[in-house]
């Protein structure tokens, strides 16, 4: 969205494309995507796959799209698109950059705008910049400074990209390393096994907000001393330096709604955690 909010003051949007609306939640209402919600306020057309033509338009802007666009799209703009991606490219391509950099501890990602070609991640190198991880960001802390930047960065770029005035360096094929899309079930974490704190702590940072971070806890059911065996999801955590250790701020059980740690101890006194 900040990317799309920066170009409309500055350029004419011939359109959007968007992810389609779903439905959502128990009663499975269709929700649109913000963008879309964005688009149809001021009477953009919105488009949710590449079957109708597109309006004619100089250059396309690609960013946190998610899927392959068709070679027959990219040869229609004659500026052909730009890719907006999160990592230090060839470092980190494919679908998790950001998330990727986290779990592994990074502390320096940037942005790196590329002229997209039909491979992943893969076409010549427009600018790039770095951005500091800093040691309490999350995913979605991350992401969204990153793309605030871009936003700003992509549109002084434009127009000397269009006047042919930017010189394109290809990316070192050498270098590239490949990301994952992270399934809800990545975001487990066995908390029994002897993880480093600091292993824990970026896993956290990296699940947080999705797929989000969640184990299991064996929780005392009744009197009768029953276990019963929960999911449990860790919304919030932060690091002690000296010496080095988790500390878990929130939690959720399944079913129930968020609480601190030291509520959830109180709420089951006769459980082991």
């Amino acid at each position: 969205m900040p990317i799309l909010k920066a170009l409309a003051k500055k350029y004419e949007i011939a359109a959007v494309v968007t992810q389609s609306p779903k439905p959502t939640g128990r009663k499975q209402f269709i929700t649109y995507s913000p963008v879309d919600t964005w688009a149809y306020k001021r009477k953009i057309p919105v488009y949710y796959n590449f079957e109708k033509p597109l309006p004619e338009a100089d250059l396309g802007i690609l960013a946190a799209y998610g899927k392959i666009i068709p070679e027959f799209i990219i040869s229609r703009f004659p500026s052909g698109i730009l890719n907006v991606h999160p990592s230090l490219l060839p470092k980190y391509r494919g679908a998790s950059p950001v998330q990727s950099a986290t779990l592994a501890g990074e502390t320096e990602t940037g942005v790196t705008i590329i002229k997209l070609d039909n491979k992943v991640d893969h076409g010549p190198i427009v600018t790039q910049f770095k951005e500091d991880i800093l040691p309490d960001d999350t995913n979605q802390t991350l992401t969204a400074r990153l793309f605030a930047r871009s936003a700003e960065v992509l549109t002084q770029l434009i127009p000397a990209y269009v006047a042919g005035k930017t010189k394109l360096k290809p990316q070192d094929e050498k270098k590239a390393t490949y990301t994952k899309l992270f399934t809800k079930e990545d975001g487990f974490i066995d908390l029994t096994l002897n993880h480093e704190p600091l292993t824990i702590y970026n896993f956290i940072r990296a699940m947080t907000p999705w797929p989000g971070c969640w184990t299991y806890v064996q929780l005392m059911a009744n009197s009768q001393g029953l276990m019963a065996k929960k999911r449990l999801k860790i919304l919030k955590a932060h690091l002690n330096l000296n010496p080095q250790s988790l500390i878990i701020d929130l939690v959720q059980l399944e079913g129930k709604e968020p609480v601190s740690w030291k509520q959830l101890k109180a709420g089951y006194p006769s459980s082991t955690f």
